[in-house]
């Protein structure tokens, strides 16, 4: 089974000060609540350590990431790869008036049993967690 989830939503900011935040893996990297710790090793490169509440995982799993396309500042997507998951993040930009539209996609793929079910149930609270951040960074005026 494979979690797919998306969300769409406006930023009172112009898409190059969204893009700012979107582009960078560690700010990507530091909302979402099961991320322990990371590394970025350049722009397009960083390693999370993951703690997933699993049964069959009792210890932090690293999660290699790349991003795979970027189309500054309109589109960035990134791959993550681990032995119990792969995940695909998307993230498009548009600007709208004074603002920017932000969709984000993201897609779960679970390698153990348990995986699928954990972002199935908790993926929308970590857009949130995202989301937040997002606004918080972009909105500020400067």
């Amino acid at each position: 089974m494979t979690v797919r989830v998306e969300r769409t939503i406006e930023i009172a900011a112009p898409p190059e000060r969204v893009w700012e935040f979107i582009a960078d893996p560690g700010k990507r990297a530091r909302p979402i609540s099961v991320v322990d710790s990371f590394e970025v090793h350049d722009d397009t490169h960083a390693t999370w350590h993951l703690s997933l509440p699993l049964p069959l995982v009792n210890r932090t799993i690293t999660v290699e990431t790349e991003d795979t396309e970027r189309d500054p500042p309109n589109h960035v997507e990134f791959v993550g790869r681990s032995r119990v998951m792969r995940v695909v993040g998307e993230h498009d930009l548009e600007a709208v008036g004074e603002g920017t539209r932000l969709t984000n996609r993201f897609t779960v793929e679970g390698k153990l049993p348990g995986v699928e079910r954990f972002f199935e149930r908790n993926l929308d609270d970590e857009l949130d967690n995202l989301e937040t951040e997002i606004r918080r960074e972009s909105e500020i005026e400067v």
